[in-house]
């Protein structure tokens, strides 16, 4: 059975080169066609579910990280997510992450040498293993993207500047509940209001206190505090109930691993 193989790359001659590379090293594997930006490789991996995948981190627009992200929260279940091996031309954020334990990770020009040894070392892991348990991908993941983040160059917040209509509200971090991806903008939730600030979720996180403040879901971020239930659905995803608070968040695959106690 041919192993089907996707080679995410911005840059057409690095793709067709590793492309190449593969087709000599491996040649039990299918190549699909390269995709060459984050929102393309999710929707051939979604469509072809390759059980490996050759993953570029920066890119235009969606981060390949941030594409990786999306596709195990969106993969069907009951298919082996894929393995995945992220390529990078910066060295330095490459040991930092492989040292954190990434699943692999290689360095642009990858090297025949290199490559071969990745090669071997997926045959190994999927001889043995039918793909990665989500939560372990998950975990994997995580540690990728905290190694890749920047050292945070801005103070902390204590206090988000929200604007409700032609109101600016200033309110205290440790009366947020949650902070939600609403386009363009993040909602904050409190016990008493809800209100937009205009930053990422990436740039929030960096000023958050990474154990007060957990990323459930690529477009969540909930004070952990506030978390009074975790509920498994019949369909097996995690729901958090929150004090006081009626709402109920969905925690997505890539972040199940937080409450694998369950």
């Amino acid at each position: 059975m041919t192993i089907p193989v996707l080679v995410v790359e911005d840059e057409p001659v690095l793709a067709r080169r590793l492309q190449q590379q593969l087709a000599t090293l491996w040649p039990g594997i299918d190549l699909l066609p390269v995709a060459d930006n984050g929102a393309a490789a999710i929707a051939l991996a979604l469509e072809h579910l390759p059980r490996v995948i050759f993953l570029d981190i920066h890119m235009p627009a969606a981060s390949g990280l941030d594409a990786a992200e999306a596709i195990v929260e969106d993969w069907p279940e009951g298919v082996p997510l894929p393995q995945l091996v992220f390529v990078t031309a910066y060295g330095q954020y490459a040991v930092q992450a492989f040292e954190h334990g990434a699943i692999d990770y290689l360095l642009k020009p990858v090297s025949t040498e290199r490559l071969q040894r990745a090669v071997q070392r997926l045959q190994e892991r999927l001889a043995l293993l039918d793909g990665a348990s989500g939560e372990a991908l998950g975990g994997a993941l995580q540690r990728v993207a905290q190694a890749l983040q920047p050292a945070a160059s801005a103070a902390p917040l204590s206090v988000i500047n929200a604007a409700v209509g032609a109101v600016t509200h200033l309110i205290p971090i440790d009366d947020v509940l949650y902070f939600e991806v609403a386009d363009k903008y993040l909602r904050v939730v409190t016990r008493e209001r809800e209100a937009l600030i205009r930053m990422t979720l990436r740039e929030l996180l960096q000023r958050l206190d990474a154990e007060r403040f957990w990323q459930v879901h690529r477009s969540l971020v909930v004070q952990a505090r506030c978390i009074a239930q975790v509920e498994r659905s019949e369909d097996g995803r995690l729901w958090l109930g929150l004090r006081d608070h009626p709402t109920r968040l969905g925690v997505s695959r890539l972040f199940a691993h937080r409450f694998k106690a369950m």
